[in-house]
């Protein structure tokens, strides 16, 4: 055996970090609300409670800060994630504006392996929607969107776009929760998919546009 294939072994059986875990561990207590939106985090108190070290706990929550489940604030702590209603108000009609733009530039530039990509995603879409698995379509959709901002090849948009999923994340998968908006979250992608698929980029504005504008309403606005 020589060392390339030694070093391929070594990299199959590592340990997964403790960070990981712990951040996996957190997002689900955040997700099912266990930690309440604006509750502030004691991190003595849960290094304690995973008899961890306080270093990859802090390690973990700027993981979920990245991903706008947290804020850290200097001097203060980490604080799980709160949103106002004048919030949603002012990131909504932005993101449903960047993301169309996203939408009808991949409409324009998806090649064929782009759209057979798409439809991967987009398979998952309705797998774990009839099994009624919120979490696997939040995935899933995560990946459905950033493939388009990949597609539509405007950089700096995405970034933007990504940011505010970020400080909206929670409220876009507790949103799934809701009566009815799985399925016509379902519906709105099998509509997008159609524009792309027909690399038609009005409707693939207007379809994301509505899709997101859903999404706001379902909550509420």
């Amino acid at each position: 055996m020589n060392s390339e294939t030694l070093n391929r072994s070594a990299d199959s059986i590592a340990p997964r970090a403790l960070y990981i875990e712990v951040a996996d561990r957190l997002r689900r207590l955040i997700q099912s609300h266990a930690m309440a939106p604006g509750e502030w985090i004691d991190e003595q108190a849960l290094a304690t409670q995973y008899g961890i070290s306080r270093t990859p706990l802090r390690e973990a929550l700027k993981v979920l800060a990245t991903e706008g489940m947290v804020v850290l604030k200097p001097r203060r702590g980490c604080y799980v994630a709160q949103i106002s209603g004048g919030d949603l108000e002012e990131i909504y009609p932005i993101m449903a504006l960047l993301e169309g733009e996203c939408a009808a530039g991949a409409a324009r530039r998806a090649s064929d392996a782009d759209l057979a990509e798409l439809a991967t995603l987009h398979q998952a879409l309705e797998d774990s929607a009839a099994a009624r698995d919120i979490d696997r379509f939040f995935d899933a959709n995560q990946r459905f969107h950033l493939l388009i901002h990949h597609i539509a090849g405007n950089r700096r948009m995405a970034q933007m776009i990504d940011e505010l999923r970020a400080v909206l994340k929670l409220q876009r998968h507790d949103s799934l929760y809701l009566e009815g908006r799985l399925v016509a979250s379902l519906e709105e992608h099998r509509m997008l998919m159609a524009a792309l698929r027909a690399h038609d980029a009005e409707a693939a504005r207007a379809t994301m546009q509505l899709h997101i504008e859903s999404s706001r309403r379902a909550l509420g606005g």
